[in-house]
């Protein structure tokens, strides 16, 4: 690898993402569709359905790309064990053999990687499939290829997992609905949605616009790949699509395109990130009338309305609905508390009384946590910015402490030792002064 010439980066190749006509693109993807693809993209193709498409996946320079992006995201090994620094490695031997397997027929996905993680707030937990290295790159290529034709029937108001759309698009779209008095909150919950999709309907929704036998079956293969499970073995998947695996959230937002279009059709002001949706109404009737009208459609697309977690909200009272990470109640919004959770959890980790870096490091990583995190939970009401900068103050004066060799956490005579001076001193951003801020990129 370090003798031959480096491939070019999907940035590289194409630094600014094409459009055909309202269609954003990834950059993988503007980087695999010609211009002349572009414009049948925009003015539809003959018959509605696309043909021969397996040869842009088992092109090299789009395994390339795409082998590129699985080693920039760098992700946990999948059951055969190979790393992405091993991908790395070997990139151009591993691309020439998948190219070669996929122009003879010959490549078979192996099964994902179950492991289970932590569903933060709960004592439950929820599978993640961990595919290898080696199906993350032909899914990679294959997003890159299947994304565009669906792109474009894609409605206006589902944001998520899609080409240049971010959640905090559907923040806004959703308090700009509640200035318009559109307060009351279907707020809809599928069980477990993307391990309940059911596979034939979801292949017969590609089907109708791939007419690519060969993809066709790769889309097939790795819904029915199964999974592999630590003192279970081999397990089949009979339907879903596993989370984790890269081409699960195009599937997904496919499966859910009709019922995107059913409420547009009906007027109704839905907004949808991925499988978490809710609909805004103006009245308690039609959200009762559209409520009905998504448990209808739920049944015959054989998904399940959670009964707990589905419920109407009148947003304009107390208790208000979460959405996206968003507490929204009476015309405010703020950080759920499951939000404010997680990011207390990533800072107890940074600020353990034992840790033995300098200080000087400690909140540098701390900075760019505050960073990350206010640069979503920016705007918010409320005083939970204040609460955590003193929070996070007490972290570090008792980190101190320790250090001082006395016992206890930061607290009385602390705060004249080592005032919230001392810390900005340091170079500690406060959040409360980084949510007020205007940001610098708002785009």
């Amino acid at each position: 690898m370090k003798d031959t010439p480096q491939p070019r980066t999907p940035e590289e190749v194409a630094p600014r993402p094409k459009q055909s006509g309202g269609i954003a693109l990834s950059l993988g993807s503007s980087a695999v569709w010609t211009e002349r693809m572009l414009e049948t993209l925009e003015r539809g193709i003959i018959g509605g359905k696309w043909y021969s498409l397996i040869d842009k996946v088992w092109d090299q320079g789009t395994l390339r790309m795409a082998a590129q992006a699985v080693v920039a995201k760098d992700g946990s090994a999948g059951v055969d064990g190979e790393s992405c620094e091993a991908l790395d490695e070997h990139l151009e031997e591993i691309i020439e053999l998948l190219s070669q397997q996929l122009k003879a027929g010959r490549y078979r996905p192996k099964p994902v990687k179950r492991v289970w993680i932590d569903k933060p707030g709960t004592t439950e937990k929820r599978p993640l499939g961990v595919p290898t290295v080696r199906e993350r790159v032909v899914q990679t290529a294959l997003l890159y290829v299947l994304e565009p034709i669906f792109e474009s029937d894609f409605a206006e108001h589902s944001y998520g997992f899609r080409p240049r759309r971010r959640a905090q698009q559907a923040v806004e779209r959703v308090e700009g609905l509640l200035r318009e008095g559109k307060v009351w909150v279907v707020d809809v919950d599928f069980k477990g949605y993307f391990d309940s999709i059911p596979q034939i309907p979801l292949e017969r929704l590609v089907a109708a616009k791939v007419a690519d036998g060969r993809v066709l079956e790769l889309v097939r293969q790795y819904l029915r790949q199964g999974v592999m499970e630590t003192a279970k073995g081999w397990q089949p998947t009979e339907q879903g699509t596993p989370q984790g695996a890269v081409i699960s959230p195009l599937l997904a937002n496919i499966y859910l395109n009709p019922l995107d279009h059913q409420m547009a059709q009906a007027g109704q002001e839905m907004t949808r990130y991925a499988d978490d949706f809710i609909v805004q109404c103006q009245t308690k009737a039609e959200a009762e009338a559209v409520l009905a009208e998504v448990q209808a459609w739920a049944a015959a697309a054989g998904l399940t309305v959670h009964p707990q977690k589905t419920r109407i909200v009148d947003a304009s009272q107390p208790g208000g609905f979460d959405f996206l990470g968003w507490h929204f109640e009476r015309s405010w919004k703020w950080p759920r508390e499951k939000s404010e959770q997680r990011f207390r959890e990533t800072i107890r980790k940074q600020t353990r009384r034992t840790a033995g870096l300098a200080m000087s490091e400690i909140i540098a990583g701390l900075n760019r946590r505050v960073k990350g995190w206010v640069g979503y939970f920016r705007g918010g009401n409320g005083d939970v910015y204040d609460r955590l900068d003193g929070w996070i103050r007490m972290r570090l004066r008792s980190i101190q402490r320790k250090r001082d060799r006395r016992q206890g956490r930061g607290r009385g005579l602390d705060h004249h030792r080592y005032p919230n001076a001392y810390w900005a001193e340091l170079g500690l951003i406060s959040l409360k002064a980084l949510a007020r801020a205007k940001p610098s990129n708002p785009a």
